[in-house]
């Protein structure tokens, strides 16, 4: 091996931090990680790690500065004359700290670097990291978020999982499953998977609260002489009985047919709207003969 001293470029008079500072400017500029596939950089990374570990030895310092052994550490005759001789003075300024633009964190830098070429060679690879979390969208029925259903996910790992919807689910809300997002690495955790839930709307079911409002037609003779009706809910279709002499706007209650919720079931709320048959001749002829002798004005009361 060269001189050590001559390697690192550091007079024999330096001190141990200086040596150790000329060894870190070098090697910051020198090192494999840094320098990928350049095999000079490579050979003279290890030729200042050899000095720097040679110098770095107080009692193998000693003796070779004595003249006892040589760069490689093998003994050798003491050589008199040279004995104490070298190079006065530093080598060439790379003991300086800075010196290749590394700042201030080059000394945290460069440990880094050889935490990880450490690492690597005894086949570790970093610290354990989690992976990232998955969102997956999700649409179901109104009926299904309100009473709940289980649907198959396809996951971003490819796994496919029955998954529950509860009941009284909403529009937005997010399903967590723990452990079934992105990997993690290094034996780490794997990240969660997020389901987002997308609710479509009814064409005649809406939700307030706990409750389900429908709108529902009835006809003259159902409204005026009452009877039993089909109503459909999220249950499935129901008979209910319109009581007679019921308007436009009577709200009657289904109870227990509306939404799922932590303290039971919300109701399902029918507002009754009276619709007149298209074009009923008979009956457009019976109330030319009954309005004028039973004429009344429902706006007044209403207080309009």
């Amino acid at each position: 091996m060269k001189d050590p001293y001559q390697v690192l470029g550091v007079a024999r008079s330096a001190a141990a931090d200086e040596i150790k500072q000329a060894y870190r400017a070098l090697a910051r500029e020198l090192h494999p990680d840094l320098n990928p596939g350049d095999r000079k950089s490579e050979e003279r990374f290890k030729e200042i790690s050899a000095a720097y570990d040679f110098l770095s030895d107080a009692d193998r310092r000693a003796r070779y500065d004595r003249g006892d052994i040589d760069a490689t550490g093998a003994a050798k005759a003491r050589n008199w004359r040279s004995h104490g001789a070298g190079p006065k003075g530093g080598g060439g300024g790379r003991s300086q700290r800075g010196g290749f633009g590394f700042g201030n964190d080059a000394d945290e830098i460069l440990e880094e670097l050889l935490r990880r070429r450490d690492r690597a060679r005894s086949g570790y690879s970093g610290p354990p990291q989690r992976g990232q979390d998955a969102r997956h969208g999700l649409g179901v029925t109104f009926v299904e978020a309100a009473v709940g259903v289980t649907k198959r996910v396809t996951l971003v790992t490819g796994k496919a999982l029955d998954v529950r919807i509860p009941a009284g689910s909403v529009d937005g809300q997010a399903l967590r499953l723990k452990g079934q997002g992105h990997p993690g690495s290094q034996g780490g955790e794997d990240g969660d998977a997020f389901v987002d839930i997308a609710v479509e709307p009814h064409p005649f079911f809406v939700r307030r609260d706990l409750d389900v409002l429908l709108d529902l037609p009835v006809s003259v003779q159902e409204a005026m002489l009452g009877g039993k009706v089909t109503v459909p809910t999220v249950d499935g279709k129901v008979s209910l009985t319109v009581p007679a002499g019921s308007n436009t706007g009577s709200v009657l209650r289904l109870k227990g047919k509306g939404v799922a919720g932590k303290d039971g079931r919300g109701d399902q709320l029918v507002t009754l709207k009276v619709m007149l048959p298209d074009d009923d001749a008979d009956l457009k002829k019976f109330v030319d003969k009954w309005g004028p002798k039973h004429g009344y004005d429902p706006r007044a009361k209403a207080g309009m």
